[in-house]
């Protein structure tokens, strides 16, 4: 079942638009004016599809490797276009290891990459 804001995301696109009226459901009460859109729902909709499992795996790379059917790297590599498109800081992440041995044994890095990645989590 997709939520009012999922539809309204699948009819504007990649479009610009903005909100222009709100209303408080429980009393009726309406606001007029131009209103710009969280962050979050400026995000196209497989963005945002993106996002939720993200937040629905705590975070996992590993579970979202699964749920996607792609490589850490290319998990890293949205994960990086979506912080992009909301202007996050960007903070370089600490290193986990198990990732790193994950990446080596699926054959994503090599022995060497490996080496000094996990050396670069010691600094």
């Amino acid at each position: 079942m997709t939520s009012d804001w999922q539809e309204l995301t699948r009819m504007t696109g990649d479009k610009e638009f903005s909100i222009s009226r709100v209303t408080l459901k429980l009393s009726g009460i309406s606001i007029e004016g131009e209103f710009d859109l969280p962050p979050m729902a400026r995000l196209g909709y497989d963005d945002q599809v993106f996002v939720a499992e993200f937040i629905r795996n705590h975070g996992s790379i590993k579970q979202m490797e699964a749920a996607f059917g792609v490589s850490y790297p290319t998990i890293k590599a949205r994960l990086n276009k979506i912080a992009m498109l909301l202007n996050l800081i960007q903070i370089e992440p600490a290193i986990d290891r198990e990732e790193v041995l994950s990446m080596l044994e699926n054959g994503e890095i090599t022995a060497k990459e490996a080496i000094e990645k996990l050396k670069g989590s010691d600094e």
